[in-house]
């Protein structure tokens, strides 16, 4: 018997590679311990049968973005710890291999209205995230609110033109009935509570809202608590 080393030291006898590069292979999802890949560089391994994948390269993860349907009402912490293998949406159409270190220095903006559910961004890639704070004023975001009450006369015109309520001034926004209870909004940045002032603002009382896109990705078809990856050629 052999005393348990870590699984990096494994790969670098292995292959005669640098520990670096070692960590690489592991993070990346190349190493198999007894068959079973292995994500974790510290993991400790005695006589199991440690490989590398075929086509394996030492390489940084390439950063990702998922895209949640968080449920209504938690908290953005509570809504990262949905995010795991087992709660990836089976009929994600994205062509990535799912690595645990997606999961990781993962940042959200353009938060949800209080209380709705719906698409939640989550990404580790610069790029996105700059994309997503700096043409926030310009990215259309779609929300479908369930509705109660009866709105007044002319109502949807009024909205889109804004409104001014006790001093306040609501912002134009784009509402359209999906059916007879539910609403489409489209707005640009919305300040938390616009939509429920303006629902109110017409004679409606909002039940529940879900937010469906963000400029041009939408949620699709994934259920709530489940997630997918961004595509490749989707751009916000």
């Amino acid at each position: 018997m052999t005393d348990p080393i870590r699984l990096s030291k494994r790969v670098i006898e292995l292959t005669g590679c640098s520990r670096r590069e070692a960590e690489l292979y592991i993070e990346g999802g190349w190493v198999t311990v007894d068959g079973e890949v292995v994500e974790q560089p510290q993991f400790k391994v005695e006589e199991q049968a440690v490989a590398l994948l075929p086509g394996a390269t030492p390489a940084l993860l390439e950063p990702m973005t998922l895209l949640l349907n968080q449920p209504a009402g938690l908290a953005l912490e509570a809504a990262q710890r949905l995010l795991s293998p087992q709660s990836h949406w089976p009929d994600d159409r994205a062509e990535v291999r799912l690595l645990r270190g997606h999961f990781a220095r993962l940042t959200s903006t353009l938060p949800l209205q209080p209380g709705a559910s719906g698409l939640l961004v989550l990404t580790q890639d610069w790029r996105a995230l700059r994309k997503l704070n700096e043409d926030a004023a310009k990215l259309e975001q779609e929300y479908v609110v369930e509705v109660t009450g009866s709105l007044v006369e002319n109502g949807l015109e009024r909205l889109k033109r804004g409104i001014r309520v006790r001093n306040q001034e609501l912002p134009p926004v784009k509402a359209s009935w999906q059916n007879e209870t539910h609403l489409r909004f489209a707005l640009k940045n919305p300040k938390p509570g616009l939509i429920v002032a303006c629902c109110a603002a017409v004679g409606l009382e909002v039940v529940g809202m879900k937010r469906i896109r963000i400029g041009g990705v939408p949620m699709g078809k994934v259920p709530v608590g489940q997630w997918r990856y961004l595509g490749e050629r989707e751009k916000f």
